[in-house]
């Protein structure tokens, strides 16, 4: 199975699992997201990555400017608390290699905390960067922020899933689980943003973009 499919028995089985009426708060606030159109506002294939300068899962800052491969792929994710975030990762970290044969790098960055993205790192068994992006900083740069609902924030929480805990931060704030791959000029050669947080862009199709460029 590729990611694509992993991610949909996934959802699936959350489907299986979750009461109906909690389920349909989940899905219907994944609409609202997609009828306000986030990604058409977010940053796209043809602009130019912009500048970070973010901690490390060591505090130790790294900007874009330190990755000196020919191309970078610029992965975001919500958080280590989200199983599809958790799953692709594991699926970045597995084509790793491929990555440093057409001399590309991978980073993944999120609004958690240096602390909680070491978690996420050590969990998932991560030989690649994973930066904070406190307050979703960069991200907005990007056009990628939204605010979770009131209802899916109490829903989380009878998930013991606390969002504000992880980021340090009372907005409750996430971005989309974007994916951007840049050339060495940190020209945006694909870009992949999806409202639903159930998707992600398979490790395949990086691979094919990145070979094809």
């Amino acid at each position: 199975m590729n990611l694509s499919q992993t991610l949909a028995e996934k959802k699936a089985t959350n489907k299986q699992n979750i009461p109906a009426d909690i389920w349909a708060v989940m899905e219907n606030s994944t609409q609202a997201l997609k009828a306000s159109a986030l990604s058409e506002k977010a940053a796209k294939k043809g602009d130019t990555l912009p500048n970070f300068n973010l901690p490390n899962s060591s505090g130790n800052q790294v900007s874009l400017s330190d990755f000196k491969e020919d191309f970078l792929v610029v992965s975001f994710y919500r958080g280590g608390w989200c199983p599809f975030c958790n799953l692709e990762l594991r699926a970045l970290q597995d084509i790793l290699p491929q990555l440093k044969e057409l001399n590309a790098g991978l980073v993944a960055i999120s609004p958690e905390t240096p602390d909680n993205s070491l978690t996420t790192s050590e969990k998932n068994e991560l030989d690649f960067t994973v930066l904070s992006d406190i307050d979703n900083t960069y991200a907005k740069s990007l056009g990628l922020v939204f605010q979770l609902p009131e209802k899916l924030r109490e829903i989380y929480h009878a998930f013991n899933i606390h969002v504000d805990k992880h980021n340090n931060n009372k907005e409750y704030e996430l971005p989309l689980p974007a994916t951007y791959i840049v050339n060495k000029n940190r020209e945006i050669i694909y870009s992949f943003a999806p409202e639903d947080y159930t998707e992600r862009l398979d490790p395949e199709k990086i691979i094919e973009a990145i070979t094809k460029s």
